[in-house]
């Protein structure tokens, strides 16, 4: 059975669960939760860690030097048993290293270290891949962690995204799970969009370039939460209309596109990482006053 882990601080409490190294809630001391609620209604998910693969593979399957492997959408770390290796009051750090039946699937030696950390009203989580193997070894890897929509004390107020970037990048869309690379308008207008369950009635929408570092999530007026992001080029926005939470999603990687390659080192934006090599991502989120 999973186990879970809770730090924080005199300002902010999270857990974090052993299975999938997933956030499970995010609360502040006025009594504020922030994370989604994993409610089977709309969404079990919370705060899944994406790995070797973001989004949707062409009929479940990658290719790997023309070999053909079985990969689920979003790849197997969600669903993975992690080992913790440190915890202190304020941080903890899961691992997940290559197995049997990891290998089965993902024929390489790797380790992913997922790591929470708060510090004042901000919570880092990182993500550090490790190859441990004697050959080049691709991945994707993605954030998709769920908040609160409405946010807490927001109740009938419009929510925004802005992007500290002020861009206006373009927005592509998912057709059976797979990138459609026609790039429709930006729905940005000067960095700033206002959000409408309308918006999700597509599915995800996905801004492969432009979105920037960084974006402020808000409720007109309220509550906010600021986020920073590291080596995490691409940008996803989701959820599903009507359910009460959006999903944040900055990737590096995404699904594949449709009708291209199901070689997994020709997927948009994955990672080509040198043996013995390291690639750190990252995101912060920080909670408004």
């Amino acid at each position: 059975m999973p186990s879970s882990v809770r730090i924080g601080n005199q300002d902010l409490t999270v857990d974090v669960s052993s299975l999938g190294a997933e956030m499970q809630a995010l609360d502040t001391s006025d009594g504020g939760s922030w994370l989604w609620t994993g409610d089977a209604t709309f969404w079990t998910g919370r705060s899944p860690i994406l790995f070797p693969i973001v989004g949707k593979a062409p009929d479940d399957k990658i290719a790997i030097d023309g070999a053909v492997f079985p990969m689920a959408q979003h790849g197997f770390a969600r669903r993975s048993e992690f080992t913790l290796t440190a915890s202190t009051a304020t941080m903890c750090r899961y691992e997940l290293t290559a197995s049997e039946a990891t290998r089965a699937v993902y024929p390489f030696d790797f380790l992913l270290a997922v790591e929470h950390a708060v510090e004042g009203r901000a919570l880092t989580v990182s993500a550090e891949v490790t190859n441990r193997d004697q050959k080049t070894m691709p991945f994707g890897l993605g954030f998709h962690s769920a908040f609160a929509w409405p946010l807490p004390g927001a109740d009938g107020r419009a929510h925004t995204i802005t992007l500290d970037n002020q861009g206006e990048p373009e927005l592509v869309r998912l057709a059976g799970g797979l990138i459609n690379p026609t790039p429709l308008p930006s729905p940005f207008h000067a960095g700033r969009l206002v959000l409408d369950h309308a918006m999700f009635e597509q599915d995800a929408m996905i801004f492969p370039k432009g979105a920037g570092e960084g974006l402020h999530y808000g409720a007109e007026g309220g509550p906010n939460l600021r986020f920073r992001f590291e080596n995490l080029p691409n940008l996803a926005l989701w959820t599903k209309p009507g359910a009460p939470f959006l999903c944040v999603e900055p990737w590096h990687g995404t699904a594949a596109q449709a009708g291209a390659s199901s070689e997994l080192s020709e997927r948009p934006s994955t990672t080509l990482l040198p043996p013995g090599a390291v690639a750190r991502f990252a995101f912060t989120v920080e909670i408004g006053q």
